[in-house]
Formats: C-alpha cells, structure tokens, sequence
C-alpha cells in the first residue's frame, strides 16, 4: 500500500469564511473520534493510507478531506457513518466559492440537448432523417422525446 503524504490543491481558501467553518468542524470533529479510540495521528495516518503530515492539516482545517479519505476514517474509527456523511458537507465547499454557483447550476441541469446536423440544416431536413440523427444520441432519448425533439427542430 502506497502511503500518501500530500497532494495539490484542496487547501482551503481562508477568505471563504463558511468554507473555513465547515472544514474546520470536519477536521475536529476527526480529530475527536481518532482520540476518543486512542489512535495516534501517526497510526490513522497509516490505517486510512495517508501521511501523518496530512492528518494533521485535515484535523486543523488546513485541508478539504476526500471522499475516499473520510470513508476510510469511518471505517478505521467505528464510526458507524457518521464521518462518511460529513461528505455531504464538504463536497458543498470543496470548490472555491466564485466557482460554486457555476456547480449549483450543473447539478440542476436535467439535460443538455444539441441538434446539430452537417448536412441539411432546420426545415430542410426530413422528419426521417431528423428522427435518426436524434435516435442515434448516446445515451439514447426515449421514443416520446426524439419524437418531441423531431418535431421541435
């Protein structure tokens, strides 16, 4: 097993005050249970196959954890899910703030459609070969919508 002493990027960004806060309770929060189980920050270091260094700037809120990261504390901690679902609030600050609202969008979308066709563009083109192209979209479309999609264009 390789053991992992750093890796760039996921520092936190200190003018991001919630992230900061969120981090930090994070990183407590680890800390608390890695001592209430009597583990040196060493020993958890190697249980959940990251470097001590490391373990000590997630426990400090100097570093967003992984998934992975918190997943395998969990486990190595007894901690019945509790650390694994503080995801759900990292994964929320993982990203510097001037980038979130672009990811708050992402996470909306439903569904992105292009119709671009290189031979005949708009009402030129036949319903079949309209039907087609749009049919041959991966993943596919259901029935309805290449229908709905043929008859929008």
């Amino acid at each position: 097993m390789t053991v992992e002493t750093d890796e760039p990027g996921w520092e936190v960004d200190p003018d991001d005050e919630w992230g900061v806060a969120v981090i930090a309770t994070v990183g407590r929060q680890l800390k608390l249970r890695r001592e209430a189980v009597g583990m040196r920050a060493a020993e958890f270091g190697v249980a959940v196959g990251y470097g001590e260094d490391l373990v000590y700037k997630v426990e400090g809120g100097k570093r967003i954890p992984r998934q992975e990261y918190l997943d395998r504390a969990d486990e190595v901690l007894g901690a019945g899910g509790l650390i694994a679902a503080t995801w759900e609030d990292v994964k929320k600050v993982r990203y510097p703030k001037k980038v979130r609202e672009l990811g708050k969008l992402e996470a909306k979308a439903v569904e992105i459609a292009v119709y671009q066709c290189n031979s005949v563009n708009s009402l030129l083109q036949t319903p079949d070969h309209a039907r087609a192209v749009i049919g041959a979209a991966q993943p596919p479309y259901s029935p309805d919508d290449v229908e709905r999609m043929v008859a929008a264009r």
